[in-house]
């Protein structure tokens, strides 16, 4: 990966953007996107970046932006505040963490609190969390002083850096699935630095995927695309106690994971296969009998039916503070990407 690209994906996982307010990563995505694409957004808040515009077919390349995090539901008199999670959370891993409020005056750190275990009586010990037992606090001396710094509403995400591990892997908060919207602007990117481009293509930054698959049905009703390749995170199986017999077996540095799924288009699927086989592309298949539970799904319905196709990274730990990827799986997403798109000509046909 070229330090510029690296040094962007850092600058975009440290951004927080929950679902319904990734508006400073969409910012930051499309700034990064001018420098070689044509730039838009929407009244939902995807972005968009257009290479070749008028070609064809129009091929969609779509990642979602948001992550998952918190919302504030209740300040309770003391100062403590009570909160939801936006998006699937494992209410384990939120106990003890440091968290980055998003007010309408700034930034508020706070920690997420729990009884100590010295207080709890024998059998609450035994229990797991949940969040409605869990709380941010924020050093309030009372709920006067915490409703000034926060409002009912105000959503959070979990206090992380980005950490670089040894053989080229990074460990950060939201790389489900901003890395995804990183892939497609990286494919798109490839795609510029080349000329005879047939197909118009269009990266996508779509918004609201961990809370309904929301921003990507716009996206794709608006655009109207002959065919679409979503990227997501997939989970990596080359840790303790995940069957390979039914997630597969995907270790991070395997390559890019192509799905093979009954709602997902044969032909775009065999198409990236044979792509990944020809560019010496290392890759993994994964199989889904019924959905994909990505923004695949989403796009493949829309209108009349879109030609969709979905490659996925090996992600460690999904939707933890703390998830873990391989850089060169990111890179050689972006590779098989660009070069099918590139494969594309206008007599492409993609009725099956």
């Amino acid at each position: 990966m070229k330090d510029t690209s690296y040094e962007f994906l850092k600058g975009l996982l440290s951004i927080p953007g929950p679902s319904g307010y990734e508006t400073a990563a969409a910012k930051a995505w499309r700034m990064e996107a001018e420098k070689f694409a044509g730039v838009r957004g929407d009244r939902m808040g995807n972005s968009f970046a257009t290479l070749n515009e008028g070609g064809s077919p129009r091929v969609m390349l779509a990642g979602h932006i948001d992550e998952i995090g918190l919302m504030v539901t209740h300040v309770e008199d003391s100062g403590i505040l009570r909160f939801s999670g936006v998006g699937g959370w494992d209410p384990q891993v939120l106990v003890g963490q440091r968290v980055l409020l998003q007010t309408k005056n700034g930034q508020v750190r706070g920690v997420i609190g729990k009884k100590a275990i010295h207080v709890m009586e024998a059998d609450e010990r035994k229990k797991v969390s949940e969040i409605k037992s869990l709380w941010i606090d924020i050093g309030a001396k009372d709920g006067d002083e915490a409703k000034e710094k926060v409002r009912v509403g105000d959503v959070a995400v979990i206090d992380q850096d980005v950490v670089e591990l040894p053989n080229g892997r990074i460990a950060s908060r939201a790389l489900d699935n901003r890395m995804g919207a990183f892939v497609v602007l990286e494919a798109l990117r490839l795609l510029s630095e080349e000329d005879g481009l047939a197909p118009e293509v269009v990266a996508v930054a779509n918004v609201q995927e961990e809370i309904g698959l929301y921003g990507v049905r716009g996206a794709a009703f608006g655009l109207d695309p002959d065919a679409a390749i979503a990227v997501d995170v997939t989970h990596a199986t080359d840790t303790p106690g995940i069957p390979k017999n039914e997630h597969g077996d995907h270790a991070l540095g395997s390559g890019p994971v192509i799905t093979r799924a009954v709602n997902l288009s044969p032909v775009v699927t065999e198409g990236l296969i044979a792509t990944a086989e020809a560019e010496d592309i290392s890759y993994t298949l994964e199989a889904d009998s019924r959905s994909t539970s990505t923004d695949a799904d989403a796009i493949q319905f829309t209108r009349a039916g879109i030609a969709t196709g979905l490659v996925s990274v090996p992600n460690r730990y999904m939707h933890s503070p703390n998830e873990i990827v391989d850089l060169e799986d990111l890179t050689n997403c972006a590779r098989l990407i660009a070069a099918y798109t590139r494969s594309l000509t206008k007599d492409t046909d993609f009725i099956r």
